[in-house]
């Protein structure tokens, strides 16, 4: 069996999404598998050294994660000919320098989202990797998810006719922390910090219309802060600057017409839905709900016809007409798929569209958004 060696340089991933999703569900599981299998005599295995600031959280990551290399010295290992990939997961004011630095060095880079605060800071890193002859990759794990891919086939295969609406549902109550701790990261809440609702999910938001539907044309959106103090990871309150919640329209060019999105994004929203995330999606064929996991699909045969009555107790049960799209497969993790084809673009070339450009109009979004919330007005996004 040949075994290509690929040497990752994992920095910031002691944070709760680089340790889960990147560490322990990416690449360790790709190490227990054999690495990546390319054909039945070749595989790719990433071999990976864990860099961060916080020498105690390393250590302890290193000894849970089985990888042994670790160092807080990150210029020692970008000068490191046995390290050609960069992964960035550290907070977001920290990524633009670290991907520049790297790029300098010769290394690919592969980053999380949002790639930048700014539209002009993400785009110039695109443009940036591409003079320094380096691939790029930006993450953008919920086109993997099992729900999103299973409504993606559905609309492949022409299921719903002309798509012409589509409601998006997300969030969940985050802690405050005076009582019960928090679930998420304080920064998440600081501006200064670049946390915000805003430009942590309208990134999300961009590629998954962008890629299922259509290109994003414009956008209407309101922020608001509705929890204004919370408590930190030391136990100490602080004033909440940044946005916990979006209430945003969007426009797409889709394939067959105009479709118009509304999509709802909070953390201070308790679920009386069928998962933190749910995508409603109605055309004149048919309509669906995707979950993280799971699709419902509705055809116009199943429809029911209600009627507007309210002084009797509703007689449809509208869960009724709904049908689950079966298990066809088995679904690997959304983190750990995208890295597979991000490794097999790095040693094999193989195709990889989701690069640092990508992850420029996330932020362009989530930019234009903010701008939108501001002026109070539809804004249409450039070209970039």
């Amino acid at each position: 069996m040949k075994e290509h060696r690929v040497g990752i340089i994992m920095n910031g991933v002691t944070g709760r999404m680089g340790t889960n999703q990147h560490l322990m569900r990416s690449i360790v599981e790709i190490v227990k598998q054999g690495g990546v299998r390319v054909s039945p005599t070749e595989s790719i295995m990433p071999d990976p050294i864990l860099v961060g600031r916080n020498e105690v959280k390393l250590k302890k990551l290193s000894a849970m994660s089985g990888v042994e290399k670790w160092t807080t010295d990150l210029d020692s290992v970008m000068s490191d000919s046995a390290y050609p990939i960069y992964f960035d997961a550290q907070s977001t004011l920290r990524r633009a320098d670290a991907v520049k630095a790297a790029a300098t060095a010769g290394k690919h880079v592969y980053c999380e989202k949002p790639t930048a605060v700014d539209t002009a800071t993400a785009a110039e890193l695109h443009r940036f990797c591409e003079e320094k002859g380096v691939k790029s990759g930006v993450v953008q794990d919920k086109l993997w998810l099992p729900g999103l891919v299973k409504l993606q086939r559905a609309i492949d295969k022409g299921f719903f006719g002309r798509i012409f609406a589509v409601t998006g549902e997300f969030g969940y109550w985050v802690f405050e922390g005076h009582s019960v701790p928090a679930q998420r990261p304080s920064w998440n809440y600081r501006k200064e910090d670049g946390g915000g609702m805003i430009i942590d999910m309208l990134c999300h938001w961009r590629y998954v219309l962008d890629n299922l539907f259509g290109s994003v044309k414009s956008v209407s959106c309101r922020g608001a802060t509705h929890i204004k103090e919370r408590v930190d990871e030391e136990g100490n309150p602080y004033k909440c600057t940044a946005d916990d919640a979006a209430y945003a329209m969007f426009e797409i060019d889709g394939p067959d017409g105009e479709i118009v999105v509304n999509f709802n994004s909070s953390w201070c929203t308790r679920v009386r839905r069928d998962d933190l995330l749910t995508l409603h999606v109605d055309g004149e064929q048919g309509s669906a709900v995707a979950t993280l996991r799971d699709c419902y699909l509705q055809h116009y045969g199943n429809t029911p016809k209600p009627v507007w009555n309210p002084d009797i107790e509703q007689p449809i049960d509208f869960y009724d007409d709904w049908s689950k799209v079966p298990e066809q497969e088995i679904y690997d993790n959304a983190f750990k798929i995208q890295w597979e084809l991000f490794l097999k673009h790095v040693v094999l070339d193989t195709p990889f569209r989701w690069t640092l450009l990508e992850g420029a109009k996330g932020v362009q979004l989530a930019e234009v958004g903010i701008k939108s919330w501001e002026k109070r007005q539809w804004l249409d996004l450039p070209e970039l």
